[in-house]
């Protein structure tokens, strides 16, 4: 799976008072893209919880906003992986309306043993999930 792509609508509650989507929503909507991402590797995040004992979390985070959504579009938030180090991958993100760019950014995400905080190797399950991306 190279690039992945999730649907969102934007609804009124993803806008400011001027109509259009708020800057931070845009953060919300690559986030859900990325645990859509895991899902459709077959990674569910709160079993990596429970049966590893490992989150991920977001380490860094840079973003450029391009364009403005409005209430009722219809967006394509896509999910590239940039780096895939052991303990960290770097994704690139872009939402796109009609294959209009709105907005890019990039997203580092740790894997963090849950006890400790600290930062730790992925587990095994996704390191296989893992190949092939």
């Amino acid at each position: 799976m190279k690039t992945f792509e999730w649907p969102v609508r934007v609804y009124y509650e993803d806008t400011d008072a001027g109509g259009v989507v708020y800057y931070a929503n845009y953060l919300k909507f690559m986030e859900r893209a990325r645990s859509e991402w895991l899902r459709a590797l077959g990674v569910e995040q709160d079993h990596l919880r429970r049966d590893a004992g490992v989150l991920l979390m977001v380490h860094s985070l840079s973003i450029r906003y391009v364009k403005s959504a409005k209430f009722n579009a219809h967006l394509r938030v896509s999910v590239e992986v940039k780096h895939l180090g052991k303990a960290k991958v770097t994704f690139v993100q872009r939402v796109t309306s009609d294959d209009v760019l709105l907005c890019e950014g990039e997203a580092t995400v740790a894997c963090v043993n849950e006890q400790s905080g600290r930062p730790c190797a992925f587990p095994q399950l996704l390191q296989q999930a893992f190949e092939g991306v």
